[in-house]
Protein backbone atom coordinates (compact mmCIF):
# COMPACT_ATOMS: atom_id res chain seq x y z
CA UNK A 1 0.00 0.00 0.00
CA UNK A 2 1.13 3.44 -0.90
CA UNK A 3 0.68 6.75 0.89
CA UNK A 4 1.51 10.04 -0.83
CA UNK A 5 1.30 13.06 1.20
CA UNK A 6 2.09 16.55 -0.40
CA UNK A 7 3.77 19.26 2.03
CA UNK A 8 2.27 21.94 -0.11
CA UNK A 9 0.98 24.88 1.93
CA UNK A 10 -2.44 26.39 1.32
CA UNK A 11 -0.61 29.21 -1.09
CA UNK A 12 1.00 26.67 -2.66
CA UNK A 13 4.80 27.30 -4.57
CA UNK A 14 6.86 24.24 -4.60
CA UNK A 15 5.24 21.01 -3.58
CA UNK A 16 7.55 17.98 -2.11
CA UNK A 17 5.89 15.38 -1.47
CA UNK A 18 6.64 11.95 0.96
CA UNK A 19 5.90 8.78 -0.70
CA UNK A 20 5.41 5.71 2.03
CA UNK A 21 5.41 2.31 0.90
CA UNK A 22 6.06 -0.97 2.75
CA UNK A 23 9.74 -1.00 2.23
CA UNK A 24 10.25 2.67 1.82
CA UNK A 25 9.65 6.09 2.20
CA UNK A 26 10.66 8.69 -0.62
CA UNK A 27 10.77 12.62 0.05
CA UNK A 28 10.83 15.53 -2.29
CA UNK A 29 9.66 16.45 -6.02
CA UNK A 30 10.88 16.09 -9.31
CA UNK A 31 14.75 14.87 -9.66
CA UNK A 32 15.60 16.19 -6.10
CA UNK A 33 14.76 13.29 -4.03
CA UNK A 34 15.72 11.40 -0.96
CA UNK A 35 15.00 7.38 -0.47
CA UNK A 36 14.77 6.31 2.84
CA UNK A 37 14.35 2.76 4.07
CA UNK A 38 11.14 2.50 6.72
CA UNK A 39 14.14 2.12 9.29
CA UNK A 40 15.56 5.54 8.17
CA UNK A 41 12.64 7.10 8.57
CA UNK A 42 11.49 5.44 11.95
CA UNK A 43 14.42 6.69 13.32
CA UNK A 44 13.98 10.59 11.51
CA UNK A 45 10.62 10.80 13.07
CA UNK A 46 11.45 9.37 16.25
CA UNK A 47 14.63 12.39 16.12
CA UNK A 48 11.98 14.91 14.98
CA UNK A 49 9.91 14.00 18.14
CA UNK A 50 12.89 13.83 20.50
CA UNK A 51 13.48 17.47 19.29
CA UNK A 52 17.03 16.48 18.60
CA UNK A 53 16.36 17.87 15.20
Amino acid sequence: MEKIVSLCSASGGCCPVVKITDTQVEVGEKDNTCILTREQWDTLKEKILEKEL
